[in-house]
């Protein structure tokens, strides 16, 4: 039997990991992306020639309301049922206190917590039963972020958002959990300079960032192991050992 999985962000960086990696497994995906065509035009293609699975690619911003149904859409058009559903695209704002508005404020919460509150609630029920939900959360909604305070408030939610959405997800007989991943070397975290990247890798037991393929296994673990349900696991190397 086909084995569907949802990825939003599922083009670059971490989405695009997740999508190898469960796309390996078996899995045929449906990838959202917000603006750069030609990135996911590449990923659709690599994923379909290297692992011979079915791959659909939406445009669907999640800061746009109208995305909830034009995915919804997509799928019912489709006839798209889904055994997995990873929320992985999300916002941040770098502004400082000082300069952060209300407008931006809210735009990263509708990205990082509403869009996919409203989403599931309306695609719960072309998930299949036994089927699993994975956030992606983040080391930063544990530490403090020196950075943007937004980013961290909201990771903060997205922790709460799976702990709480266990009762409600238990009827449709669905799993809820999240990643919180420390710090990736994603294409993003790459063009940082390489004296700030040396700061952090002083403060990882293992000395390193970690790659996205090792942080995509443990979505597949959570999507795969019937036991997992509620849990945030954290993926930092050790980040908090000094």
């Amino acid at each position: 039997m086909e084995k569907y999985a949802l990825i939003t962000g599922g083009t670059k960086g971490i989405g695009k990991a997740v999508a190898f990696c469960l796309g390996k497994a078996g899995y045929n995906l449906v990838l959202t992306y917000a603006s750069d065509a030609n990135a996911a035009e590449q990923a659709c293609e690599e994923l379909q020639q290297q692992l011979q699975i079915k791959v659909f690619v939406l445009q669907a911003d999640v800061t746009d309301k109208e995305s909830i149904e034009k995915i919804y859409t997509y799928l019912q058009a489709k006839d798209l049922r889904l055994d997995a559903v990873v929320f992985n695209a999300g916002l941040t704002c770098r502004d400082s206190f000082e300069d952060l508005s209300l407008a931006d404020w809210e735009r990263v919460f509708f990205a990082n917590v509403h869009f996919p509150v409203f989403f599931l609630q309306r695609i719960v029920g072309r998930i299949n039963k036994g089927g699993s939900v994975v956030f992606t959360g983040s080391l930063m909604g544990i530490q403090p972020h020196s950075v943007s305070l937004v980013y961290g408030v909201t990771k903060s939610a997205v922790h709460a958002l799976v702990k709480n959405l266990v009762k409600f997800l238990t009827p449709y007989e669905l799993r809820v959990n999240a990643v919180a991943p420390g710090f990736v070397d994603t294409e993003w975290q790459k063009t940082k300079p390489a004296e700030i990247r040396r700061n952090i890798e002083n403060k990882v037991s293992l000395g390193r960032f970690c790659d996205p393929d090792e942080l995509a296994e443990v979505y597949k673990m959570l999507i795969e192991n019937s036991y997992f349900n509620g849990e945030v696991v954290v993926v930092d190397g050790g980040y908090s050992y000094k």
